[in-house]
């Protein structure tokens, strides 16, 4: 669902995804070399493969929880084995240093296995409380797979959020249409390829490439359900598109991102959080910290360690601590928050308008940016941070809740941690840690406001995927029946007498 590219080979920009000839063009960010090329599907193209996913999908189905599980659980294996091999290709598709590649690869793996392992306790038959009003139904409630459900993953995590639905999608006996990001398509069909080396017998998940228009067809298809993580106007997008049909959505957008810093928080480890959830994978994470607020108290102490932390860190290829900026157009957003900020009167701590050397934007620290500015407002993406000198901690609470956004937070503190991440408008926060929500495969993953809604991860993530099914059974035959016109007045004074017995007592 996002805009179209068309180039000739001649003029692709580093990065840049073209279709030539029919088929899409992958090429690394940083160094402009090709990574590969895919077939472009069309809506036909789409179509065929969700008809094929209908079919597989009976037969996934079929296996259970314990055949899914297993070939879930020989996959996560493969994915084990072969970290280094997929770490590169995530380096050579979106740019990102290998070592950030292999810290993705390592969450998702524990996702698939998670989800793998519990799929059965979560969404197994289970019997629920009936009714005094009805003693002889029993009731129970069971969790059936959509069918198949069609995921259109993001190219800033290409592994790990991407499997975050298809992991639990599978593991819930759904099979799956991937359509990855223009941005990062080797690594969607590796994760394609690897798994049908594990699963051959019928095609459970497949992979469609293109650009926004494959998107589009993808939720035009006839799948039971679409899983999308982008930007919040992309996803609007999506909802519009599924509500033709409607095809029920999971959306995960975009954040702004706020760690409150309290006067008695340890400010080595707030400083090194801050940094790391800010500048890893180039500042290119939906629930990375893009806003800080510290307490006047420990504001100059916090900064000056966070600044060392920030310029200590190194910017190039593959071994750096940086890599570049994936999407050559996020360059210009980048450039134009830092600009807009310093002219406003933000003080540069690190970095400022220097820092954007495309492909590259070196540490950004500003402080005290004014709270309308593009910096502190939108999704800056980047590898910046805006600090915030507040005179106390509600009103480092309000800031932070001052945002259409509410996906991830953070809070380090020793006494109100807790009391104060509860306050926190935002569907996770860690406490006196960043983005640990993350790696906890238990723990639903998703936002409220403009980050979407819906979950993955966790048995809320499982219980995504399917449609509650509810059974109400009759165990044996009683004398006063309620649902039947043979119920007669001797009934309705009994059940009348019951109701208040049991509810008019206030």
């Amino acid at each position: 669902m996002t805009t179209e590219t068309h180039a000739t080979a001649g003029s692709q920009a580093p990065g840049m995804p073209v279709v030539v000839d029919g088929r899409l063009r992958s090429t690394n960010p940083g160094t402009g070399a090709l990574v590969g090329e895919y077939p472009v599907a069309g809506p036909g193209e789409v179509r065929a493969a969700v008809t094929r996913a209908r079919g597989a999908a009976d037969w996934w189905g079929g296996l259970g929880f314990a055949g899914r599980a297993e070939r879930l659980r020989r996959w996560a294996a493969a994915l084990a084995r072969r970290m280094p091999e997929l770490a590169r290709v995530v380096h050579a598709d979106g740019g990102k240093p290998v070592s950030d590649a292999l810290l993705e690869v390592t969450a998702a793996v524990e996702h698939v296995a998670w989800s793998a392992r519990n799929a059965r306790r979560v969404l197994g038959p289970r019997r629920v409380g009936g009714s005094l009003l009805m003693p002889d139904m029993g009731a129970v409630v069971e969790y059936q797979p959509f069918g198949v459900v069609g995921v259109i993953g993001p190219w800033n995590y290409p592994v790990f959020t991407p499997l975050g639905s298809i992991a639990y999608a599978l593991a819930a006996g759904n099979a799956v249409v991937f359509k990855p990001s223009e941005y990062t398509p080797a690594v969607g069909q590796w994760l394609v390829d690897s798994f049908a080396e594990v699963v051959s017998d019928a095609p459970v998940f497949q992979v469609v490439h293109g650009l926004g228009d494959t998107g589009a067809a993808l939720c035009g298809s006839g799948v039971d359900k679409v899983a999308f993580t982008g930007s919040t106007r992309t996803g609007k997008r999506v909802m519009a598109a599924c509500a033709e049909t409607l095809t029920p959505v999971l959306v995960e957008c975009g954040g702004k991102d706020a760690m409150i810093v309290d006067a008695d928080a340890d400010l080595d480890d707030a400083a090194d959080a801050a940094c790391w959830a800010g500048m890893s994978n180039a500042g290119q994470t939906c629930v990375g910290i893009e806003r800080v607020y510290v307490l006047d108290a420990v504001a100059d102490e916090f900064v000056a360690k966070l600044k060392a932390n920030a310029e200590a860190l190194t910017v190039g290829d593959e071994d750096a601590d940086l890599g570049p900026i994936t999407m050559p157009g996020q360059v210009d957003i980048i450039r134009r928050h830092i600009t807009d900020a310093v002219e406003r009167g933000g003080t540069v701590v690190l970095g400022g308008p220097d820092a954007v050397q495309p492909p590259y934007v070196h540490p950004t620290i500003l402080l005290d940016v004014p709270e309308d500015a593009a910096a502190v407002r939108e999704e800056t993406f980047g590898p910046t941070l805006t600090v915030t000198r507040v005179p106390s901690l509600d009103e480092a609470v309000r800031r932070a809740n001052a945002t259409p956004y509410g996906l991830g937070s953070s809070v380090f503190s020793r006494r109100r941690a807790m009391a104060t991440a509860r306050r926190l408008r935002s569907g996770m926060t860690s406490v006196n840690s960043a983005m640990a929500f993350v790696a906890l495969p238990s723990l639903p993953f998703g936002g409220v406001g403009d980050s979407g809604f819906g979950r993955i991860h966790g048995a809320d993530g499982l219980r995504e995927f399917t449609r509650p099914k509810a059974i109400a059974r009759r165990r044996f035959r009683t004398p006063l029946p309620v649902l039947s016109f043979r119920r007669g007045r001797r009934t309705d004074e009994f059940v009348q007498r019951l109701v208040r017995f049991l509810h008019g007592r206030g």
